[in-house]
Order: C-alpha cells, then sequence, then structure tokens
C-alpha cells in the first residue's frame, strides 16, 4: 500500500502542473465509489464526469495556491484477503495570497479492494476541507 499511495500523491503533485493526468488518476479508483465527510455522503461512478470533476478540482487546488502534498505516514487493517483500508496521513503546502507558506496536516481513509494485485480505492472518509483551509486563511 505505500507504494500505492506513493504513486498516488506523485499523480497528485504533478496535476498540480500543466498537464494533469486525469486517467491515471481515475485508474486508481473503482467503477463505482463513495465519498464521505462531515457534510455528506457521496455516491459516484468513475466516469467521464468525475473526470471533469477532477480536472475542475485541480483547477481548484492550483488557484488557492496549492504547491504539494506529501504523505507522512500511513497505517494499513487487513480486512480480508482482498480488502483493506487504510488512514493515510498527509501534509499539504500551501502559499497564501500574501505570500507565505502554510502547512496543512489531515488525514484520509481509504477502502480499497485488491484483485488480480492491483488496489483500487472503493470509499474514502476525510474531514470538512473547506473549512480547514477557511480557518486557515487559504481559502
Amino acid at each position: 500500500m505505500e507504494e500505492f499511495f506513493a504513486e498516488y500523491a506523485a499523480m497528485f503533485n504533478r496535476s498540480l502542473g500543466d498537464a494533469p493526468d486525469i486517467d491515471a488518476i481515475a485508474g486508481v479508483f473503482a467503477s463505482c465509489f463513495i465519498g464521505a465527510d462531515p457534510n455528506g455522503v457521496v455516491c459516484g461512478k468513475n466516469d467521464d464526469q468525475f473526470r471533469a470533476a477532477m480536472a475542475q478540482g485541480y483547477q481548484f487546488y492550483k488557484s488557492i495556491g496549492t504547491k504539494s502534498m506529501k504523505i507522512v505516514s500511513l497505517e494499513e487493517t487487513p480486512l480480508d484477503d482482498c480488502h483493506s483500508m487504510v488512514k493515510v496521513y498527509y501534509q499539504a503546502l500551501y502559499r497564501k495570497p500574501d505570500g507565505r507558506e502554510e502547512t496543512i496536516d489531515f488525514d484520509v481513509i481509504y477502502l480499497l479492494q485488491t484483485t488480480d494485485e492491483r488496489p483500487k480505492i472503493f470509499a474514502y472518509i476525510s474531514g470538512d476541507e473547506r473549512k480547514v483551509l477557511r480557518e486557515r486563511g487559504i481559502i
């Protein structure tokens, strides 16, 4: 899982550049998935609408000064032979509107299914990202 999430973080960081590889990022998700945060639960399909939303999301991250995201650590809990829960601890670096840099630590819990030796994210649980970004003066 460390290699899987290291590549996921690398794809995120590359997507902050000029040419996000939306297809590669979509490739880490199952054909359908669930996302949950304190604002609710979203059921999504890995389709063209999802890819368009990801492209908009990376534009948003760039627009608010997101410079990079790195994995600090992760904790994997095997659930059975082909399912795992992985809690990933991230640190994101932002350039605030006044030019100062700000780091924000956060974590996301992922549920993954591994078939044919390739993990796929089918659910994730995160905190209220927009609230933290507002509190920290990023947006």
